[in-house]
């Protein structure tokens, strides 16, 4: 299984998406170890001291995928969640230094907690989806899909031609534009889709 990540890809309003939107969608990738499922607390890793939170939607590809046309990508999602992207702040900007990689600073050990997932008969319009950030119950971030400057089927045609997306692999689809921040020992973390809430766990 492989986990996917875009980065910015939200903008505060749709006029500004025109003038952001080249083609070339800024693309990551995460290990399966960073997953935490199930509510399960994540534990504060000792390789940081600056963690920020990102509340993103999560796409599962629901069969296999390679040169899909953007028509066609929505047919090969089967199920959302939603789920945090965390980075590690200061490992990133160390490994920035010498030109490096993102892969430390985003692949850690608890990095992508993620929700259980709603079939994507659930959603009538994937370009109307609400969804949002609570911690210890301040509101953090608020987004809604069409805000993305690149949606869900474009993102998954556009890795398809460089790579086979396989059933299961999972898409990080970007974060709102507003709203990240640090997140602390202790803190309560709480998504919803559509305000159910999913994701529902502490840092420890």
């Amino acid at each position: 299984m492989k986990i996917i990540g875009i980065g910015k890809n939200y903008v505060n309003e749709t006029s500004e998406i025109d003038a952001i939107k080249t083609g070339n969608q800024l693309i990551f990738t995460k290990p399966d170890s960073s997953l935490v499922t199930g509510n399960k607390d994540v534990p504060y890793p000792k390789i940081t001291n600056e963690i920020v939170y990102e509340v993103e939607l999560v796409a599962k590809i629901g069969k296999t995928a390679k040169d899909i046309a953007v028509t066609d990508a929505p047919s090969y999602i089967s199920e959302i969640a939603i789920g945090i992207d965390y980075t590690a702040k200061d490992v990133l900007a160390k490994s920035r230094e010498n030109k490096g990689p993102w892969a430390l600073a985003k692949g850690f050990d608890g990095a992508s907690p993620i929700s259980s997932f709603k079939p994507i008969t659930a959603f009538s319009d994937l370009n109307d989806i609400n969804f949002d950030l609570k911690i210890n119950g301040k509101q953090k971030q608020i987004g809604h899909t069409a805000l993305m400057i690149y949606s869900f089927a474009e993102i998954i045609a556009y890795v398809s031609t460089f790579m086979t997306l396989n059933e299961g692999d999972l898409i990080f689809t970007g974060t709102p534009a507003s709203g990240t921040g640090l997140i602390y020992k202790g803190d309560h973390l709480q998504a919803s889709i559509e305000g159910e809430l999913l994701l529902d766990f502490k840092m420890i």
